[in-house]
């Protein structure tokens, strides 16, 4: 006959019986989250233009430090770029879009660790 479960607990000890190959977690350890590539210090600002385009749209994203490099820059730009589905450029620490995407860079640029604002 199965034990009757009176409490959480019973019911974690039940489960961590069943399933030893999942490892314990000590109450009061902190998880530590995945904050060494130094993005979540970078606070970027997402603007959406028409002005001075030919009425072409542009979605741009600056806010990228001075000491940022251009390589990494461009990088994240071509990623972005191809999960977006649109042309761009990465230039003078700003990444520059065609079209309206400020709701799908916001979630891109957060996925990616950055703090980002739409204005």
């Amino acid at each position: 006959m199965a034990k009757q479960i009176q409490s959480m607990a019973d019911a974690l000890s039940i489960f961590m019986e069943q399933h030893p190959d999942i490892p314990e977690c000590n109450p009061g350890t902190e998880i530590q989250q995945n904050t060494d590539n130094g993005n979540a210090q970078i606070r970027l600002d997402i603007i959406f233009e028409r002005k001075g385009r030919a009425g072409k749209q542009a979605t741009i994203v600056c806010g990228f430090p001075e000491s940022y490099p251009l390589e990494k820059l461009q990088e994240i730009a071509s990623k972005l770029k191809q999960k977006l589905g649109v042309g761009g450029s990465a230039r003078g620490g700003e990444i520059l879009f065609q079209g309206d995407q400020r709701k799908k860079l916001f979630d891109n640029l957060t996925l990616l660790g950055f703090k980002a604002r739409i204005i």
